[in-house]
């Protein structure tokens, strides 16, 4: 989904990243007669005098009371946030005793397995009295425990599987597993937009690294057909192996994949298809098996799938799902199995349980309503935002959007305006994003309330009024719409 700025929005982003870095780059000429403590030791180069700390110290430390806020309570639909104060002008941040209590629209809880389940809960309870918090081990040196077995079989069978191996840690999942899979002589073809697991795990697995235009299979198939036509540089032989790496629903864009043609097109020129399932198993499909079940595709059309617990689940950690031959090879060979502690049993519990729901194991309909729940709170409240005006991206049934900012001046003032009225929403800017394109980033949850979303999306327009984010036209009053749907 191409995002295109608008020609005023453009031109006022230019000019306030224009002024930062100019306002910026003065005073670090004045603090250098003012102020010796960022002088390095004698005889050592600077440890941190580039772009990323110029960055740190002259534009996010001016607004980094909007990031990392701390919380004081389960990650539900309302949470409590601890208030915090600078004296240093935003460099230093103190907690208070205070705390406001917020509508959440940031968390990944998407099915609403967060906060305390009457399923989960008693069991994952259990399993604490039973194996403690933690295996104190790796999953290859005594750390492999029946809960852990028990997953692995239920995640295979859940995404259509023969087998999987789990991971504690959803970041770890891609960095330790692409480097355990390719190497030198082997070419990774990436989407554009791929998480910085992805890229730090093909960065770090020796092969050649190029990249597709996001989510176009057109360009994809105008790649693969070069790469092979050339080979490898220099020698120009064949590739060893080629693998394609997308993802299910990108989460900083909230955007489907179009895995159908995406497959077809690594089946026609026969390589290798890894699906990064993190913000889509759960979430979407019927029955929440993700982006296979939604678009129609066949798992066995997909090499390798990959996902993590922390979004839909209310866990933590991440699988690899593949072929009994792929997960014996990566229990033998990848560092996040063989070195790293095994996920806590606990946490693994919380999944088991969380799935058996899902798939109506538990007798009753709760997951199904969990799966609906979250569509029709996703689709209600991104229709809502574009009938206000605001630019939001994304597909239909993400329960990922979006909204536009754009302007760096507009960061802290949609964040802490919404703040101010009990509204946590979580903000992003460069570098996860572009320079340009930042952004407000709403997860919409199946714990969510018509009556809380409802709330959201009214101090969201109160908000957008003042800072002015309704860069498109609305399609009707949107006050007007609101008092209607209470009705």
């Amino acid at each position: 989904m191409a995002v295109t700025i608008p020609y005023f929005a453009a031109l006022t982003t230019y000019f306030s990243y224009g002024l930062l870095f100019v306002f910026g780059h003065l005073r670090d000429f004045f603090r250098g007669f003012t102020r010796s403590d960022s002088t390095p030791p004698e005889g050592y180069a600077p440890l941190c005098r580039d772009f990323e700390d110029f960055y740190t110290r002259r534009l996010y430390h001016r607004i980094q009371d909007c990031f990392n806020r701390p919380i004081a309570s389960a990650p539900n639909a309302w949470i409590d946030v601890i208030e915090r104060y600078s004296n240093d002008n935003n460099k230093t941040l103190h907690r208070t005793e205070k705390t406001r209590h917020c509508l959440n629209l940031g968390s990944y809880n998407y099915l609403g397995f967060a906060a305390q389940d009457e399923y989960c809960t008693p069991r994952v309870i259990e399993t604490l009295d039973k194996f403690a918090i933690s295996t104190c081990a790796s999953r290859a040196e005594g750390g492999t425990t029946s809960v852990h077995e028990e997953l692995e079989a239920l995640i295979a069978d859940f995404v259509g599987k023969p087998a999987a191996l789990t991971y504690g840690m959803g970041f770890a999942t891609n960095s330790t597993t692409l480097p355990s899979l390719m190497g030198k002589g082997c070419l990774i073809i990436s989407d554009s937009l791929n998480h910085s697991s992805i890229v730090a795990g093909a960065r770090g697995s020796g092969a050649k690294v190029t990249v597709f235009q996001h989510n176009i299979p057109e360009h994809l198939e105008e790649v693969l057909r070069q790469a092979i036509a050339d080979g490898q540089p220099r020698t120009h032989r064949p590739w060893k192996k080629i693998m394609v790496i997308v993802e299910g629903i990108y989460s900083m864009e909230g955007e489907l994949c179009r895995l159908k043609e995406i497959v077809a097109v690594t089946k026609k020129y026969k390589a290798y298809l890894y699906l990064d399932e993190a913000h889509s198993i759960g979430a979407i499909g019927k029955s929440g098996k993700g982006i296979c079940e939604l678009q129609g595709v066949d798992p066995a059309n997909v090499d390798i799938m990959m996902g993590t617990f922390t979004k839909s689940f209310g866990s933590c950690g991440g699988y690899i799902a593949g072929s009994k031959e792929l997960i014996q090879y990566l229990k033998s060979v990848s560092p996040g199995h063989l070195y790293a502690t095994a996920m806590s049993p606990p946490a693994v519990q919380q999944v088991i349980s969380a799935l058996r729901l899902i798939r109506g194991e538990d007798g009753t309909d709760r997951g199904a309503r969990k799966l609906a729940q979250v569509r029709e709170n996703s689709n209600f409240f991104r229709e809502e935002l574009r009938k206000m005006g605001c630019e939001v991206l994304g597909d239909a049934d993400s329960p990922v959007m979006p909204v536009m900012l754009y302007n760096p001046a507009k960061i802290p003032a949609f964040n802490r305006e919404c703040f101010k009225r009990n509204v946590a929403v979580v903000t992003v800017a460069f570098p996860a994003t572009p320079l340009l394109l930042s952004r407000a980033r709403v997860c919409i949850s199946a714990a969510h309330t018509r009556e809380d979303l409802v709330r959201g999306l009214e101090v969201i327009s109160e908000v957008s009024d003042m800072v002015k984010l309704k860069y498109m036209p609305p399609e009707e009053e949107v006050d007007a719409h609101l008092k209607e749907k209470r009705l």
